[in-house]
C-alpha cells in the first residue's frame, strides 16, 4: 500500500449546483400518458457531483457555488454540509433566487433530463483563497480569469468539454485547452471535437493541445495520451458492473482522478482508482448520492474485480494542509 502524503492542499470545484430529482426504472412517457418509476431520490447535482466524489475519497475539497434560499436549495445545502472533507463555506444563498432543478428520467437503456435554471452572473474566487492543489473548469465556453491566476500559483487545472447542443463541435474549444493541464472527456465528446472515429485516436489527436488527455469509454474503460503516458498511451479497463444509473459517472471519474494525485501514484494507477470509483457510482442512483467513500473501496474492488491487485488502495486519506 502506498502511503499518502502528510498534507495536501484542497481541491476546488466551482460552478452550478443543481437539485437532482432522479426517477429510475422507467421508459419516457408518451404525450398524454403517465408512467411510474421504480425508485426515486433527491441528490445534489451539477458541480456537486464532483465535489462530493472527491470529498468522499478523502480529498480536502472546497465548493464555490450559489443556491437560492428556496426549500430545495436549503435541502441540498444540508446534504452537502453532511459530507466529511467538503468545505461549503463558499456556497452562497441568493435571496429570491430559485435553485436549479433537474429531473433525471433513467431507464434500462437511456436517460433524459428536464432542467429549470435561472442564470446568475459569473462566480468570483475569494481573494483569500489560499493554496489550491487542483481545480476543474469547463472549457466549452470562456474560462474564468481567476483560473489563470490559480494556474500561475501552481494549481493543476483539469478541464472538461461537455456536450455541444449546437452540434458544431467548434475547434475554438480545442484551442482553449492550452489554458488547462489535463483534459478529461468522454469518448463521444473527444471523437467529435477531434473528428476521429476511435477513442484512442481521439486521445492522440488531443495531445497537441493539452499535456494529458484522458478519454473515458464507459464499460470499455479509459485511455490516456500525453506526456505522462509511457509510450504515449495508457489504457485501463473498467470493472464490470450492472448499471443502475449512469448519471454523474463522468463527474465521479474526473473528481477521483484529481483526488488520486495526492498519493503520488503513476498515471495508470490513478486511472484505475478513478475507474473503480466511477464503476461503483453507476450501481446506485444519482452522481453525488452514489459516489463511494474511501473506506468502502477495498470491499467494492474485491467484489467487482477480485482477480486484480488492489493492494494500492489507501486506508486513510491525506491530511488537509491546515492540519
Amino acid at each position: 500500500m502506498t502511503d499518502p502524503r502528510t498534507t495536501t492542499a484542497p481541491l476546488l470545484f466551482a460552478g452550478d449546483v443543481y437539485c437532482d430529482l432522479v426517477m429510475a426504472g422507467i421508459d419516457l412517457p408518451q404525450p398524454g400518458t403517465e408512467v411510474y418509476a421504480d425508485s426515486f431520490t433527491i441528490t445534489p447535482g451539477g458541480v456537486a457531483n464532483r465535489a462530493v466524489a472527491a470529498a468522499r475519497v478523502g480529498a480536502p475539497t472546497r465548493l464555490l457555488s450559489r443556491l437560492g434560499d428556496d426549500p430545495l436549495g436549503r435541502h441540498v445545502h444540508a446534504l452537502l454540509d453532511a459530507e466529511t472533507a467538503l468545505d461549503t463555506s463558499w456556497l452562497e444563498h441568493v435571496p429570491g433566487h430559485q435553485s436549479p432543478v433537474t429531473v433525471a428520467l433513467t431507464g434500462a437503456h437511456d436517460r433524459s433530463f428536464l432542467t429549470y435554471q435561472e442564470r446568475l452572473g459569473h462566480l468570483e474566487l475569494p481573494e483569500d483563497h489560499g493554496p489550491v492543489a487542483a481545480t476543474h473548469v469547463g472549457v466549452g465556453s470562456e474560462v474564468p480569469p481567476w483560473v489563470a491566476r490559480l494556474r500561475a500559483e501552481g494549481t493543476t487545472v483539469v478541464g472538461g468539454v461537455g456536450w455541444d447542443p449546437t452540434g458544431e463541435w467548434s475547434s475554438d474549444v480545442l484551442h482553449r485547452l492550452g489554458q488547462v493541464d489535463v483534459l478529461v472527456a468522454n469518448d463521444v465528446e473527444a471523437m467529435r471535437y477531434t473528428r476521429t472515429d476511435d477513442p484512442v485516436a481521439a486521445a492522440r489527436a488531443l495531445t497537441p493541445y493539452v499535456a494529458l488527455a484522458v478519454v473515458t469509454r464507459g464499460p470499455a474503460g479509459v485511455v490516456a495520451a500525453g506526456d505522462e503516458a509511457p509510450g504515449g498511451i495508457v489504457e485501463v479497463p473498467a470493472p464490470r458492473v450492472a448499471v443502475v444509473d449512469p448519471t454523474g459517472a463522468g463527474d465521479v471519474f474526473a473528481a477521483t482522478f484529481m483526488a488520486a494525485a495526492a498519493y503520488g501514484w503513476d498515471l495508470a494507477t490513478r486511472l484505475r482508482f478513478a475507474a473503480l470509483c466511477a464503476s461503483v457510482s453507476v450501481t446506485g442512483f444519482g452522481g453525488a448520492a452514489s459516489a463511494p467513500t474511501l473506506g468502502e473501496l477495498p470491499a467494492h474492488a474485491a467484489r467487482l474485480a477480485p482477480d486484480d491487485d488492489w493492494s494500492f488502495l489507501p486506508r486513510t486519506a491525506p491530511a488537509p494542509l491546515s492540519a
